[in-house]
C-alpha cells in the first residue's frame, strides 16, 4: 500500500458504469487508511491488480472511509495487504455494486 493526500469527496461524486460483465466494489476500510492505496487484483492466472485510494466519504449517516474499484469484470478478485501478501478475497458480481467492509 501507497499513501497518497486526497481531500474528501462529495456526495455523488463517483459514477460507476454497471451492466453485463462488469460491477464495481466499495471496499470500506477504518480510519487509519486514509490516503493509502490498497490493491486488488482478479484471481485469475497472470492477472494485473488494480489500486484506489482510500478516501473519506461523507454520507447522511456519517463518514465512512473507501476505495471505489469502478469497471471490474466479474468474478473473484484478491485485496492485497502489501505486496506479497494476500489479505482477502471478494466476488465481484455483473451489474451490481458490492460492498466490503475490510477489517485490515
Amino acid at each position: 500500500m501507497t499513501a497518497h493526500a486526497s481531500g474528501a469527496t462529495g456526495a455523488g461524486t463517483v459514477m460507476l458504469e454497471l451492466g453485463a460483465g462488469i460491477g464495481a466494489l466499495v471496499l470500506y476500510t477504518h480510519s487509519g487508511l486514509l490516503g493509502m492505496e490498497i490493491e486488488i487484483s482478479p484471481q485469475v492466472p497472470g492477472a494485473g491488480r488494480t489500486h484506489a485510494s482510500v478516501r473519506e466519504r461523507p454520507g447522511r449517516l456519517g463518514t465512512r472511509y473507501a476505495a471505489v474499484y469502478a469497471g471490474l469484470s466479474a468474478g473473484d478478485y484478491t485485496i492485497w495487504r502489501d505486496p506479497d501478501t494476500p489479505a482477502d478475497t471478494v466476488t465481484i458480481t455483473a451489474g451490481q455494486v458490492t460492498c466490503h467492509d475490510w477489517a485490515h
